[in-house]
């Protein structure tokens, strides 16, 4: 996973009252799609630690770079699937997640790629600093965006979210299924993986770079590549994803599995104070910022992984108030990316 800054919030109707009334409607959406029946369950955490070393750094495209990172003592590595990422511990105390994006079913190294981004919050910095031969500690794999089989697949990404498709393109491609894959990205020279994404089958991969027709796609026209009755796998900015999520019904594909790199706007957010009991440290959060944001700046090491309110990483035990649930937390905890408290809530931090 790419390490990405939040996006604003859009907290009440402003001057463009459609795009606020476009953020709710996908934000039910999205409500709805996380806890159906259908979804799947949330990533069970992994507390396996695995040390690593960088064996090989590549210059994807500008600002990006891709990692192999093996076992130090030559051994082989952890089982993964399309769609997992690893947890990277930072020499900083940083701890962000990556897809994995080699080859699946291949154990002796793992393969990351990460953009580095100048005013995210440091983590891919970090990684961009790494030389052959630096030592890092990574947790996992899992997987919070699992690749099911299906007969017909339409594989969106944009951007460095080419990542976690990558190894599902292979997937389905040896599985001998229907598919295509339409790639977006600001420029060609921006988006990372192309030569090998057109080597497997140029007749199913359709390259889209804004430089070259003027502006970004629509959703509508992301899916017109669909199969039908597709499974569409979808990762990238925000943008791109609300408008494959809003086309979807008028398009030939059957469903939509959606990975983003960045937190969800919040929406209908009101401020509220915050607690830590072991430092006593007393914090407000805006209305239009999450508690891991504000929390964050006071304690750098707070553990975070999705920002999405599904992973579990950032749960807090809650040692009083109440408590507006917006992720998946149970037996008096927090997901303290995404919740909120009504009014003031007091955490075992």
């Amino acid at each position: 996973m790419a390490d990405r800054t939040v996006p604003p919030a859009l907290n009440r109707p402003g001057p463009d009252r459609f795009l606020w009334t476009l953020d709710k409607f996908t934000s039910g959406m999205e409500w709805l799609h996380r806890n159906s029946r259908r979804n799947h369950p949330p990533a069970r955490p992994v507390d396996r630690d695995i040390p690593l070393v960088v064996s090989e750094i590549q210059a994807a495209v500008d600002e990006v770079v891709s990692l192999r990172l093996t076992d130090p003592g030559g051994g082989v590595l952890p089982a993964w699937q399309p769609g997992a990422h690893l947890d990277v511990l930072l020499p900083s105390g940083r701890k962000r997640p990556y897809s994995l994006c080699g080859e699946p079913g291949e154990r002796g190294y793992y393969r990351i790629a990460v953009r580095r981004l100048a005013d995210g919050g440091g983590g891919s910095r970090e990684i961009h600093d790494l030389r052959p031969g630096s030592r890092i500690t990574a947790r996992g794999p899992r997987n919070a965006f699992p690749f099911i089989t299906a007969p017909r697949y339409l594989f969106i990404a944009g951007g460095i979210g080419i990542t976690p498709i990558l190894p599902m393109v292979r997937t389905a491609a040896a599985r001998g299924a229907d598919w295509r894959l339409v790639y977006t990205g600001r420029s060609r020279e921006s988006m990372p993986f192309v030569d090998e994404l057109r080597s497997l089958a140029p007749e199913r991969v359709w390259i889209r770079p804004d430089t070259e027709f003027g502006i970004p796609a629509s959703g509508a026209e992301l899916l017109e590549h669909a199969p039908r009755a597709a499974t569409v796998y979808c990762c990238g900015p925000v943008p791109m994803i609300t408008g494959v999520r809003v086309d979807l019904p008028g398009s030939g594909a059957d469903s939509l599995h959606w990975e983003r790199f960045s937190a969800p706007p919040i929406v209908g957010g009101r401020p509220f104070d915050v607690e830590l009991a072991r430092t006593g440290i007393r914090l407000r959060v805006p209305a239009d910022r999450s508690a891991l944001e504000v929390i964050g700046e006071a304690v750098p090491e707070v553990p975070y992984s999705c920002r999405q309110g599904f992973c579990g990483t950032c749960h807090v035990r809650v040692l009083a108030g109440a408590v507006e649930h917006r992720g998946r937390a149970a037996d008096g905890r927090m997901a303290i990316c995404v919740s909120r408290a009504a009014d003031r809530v007091v955490l075992d931090l």
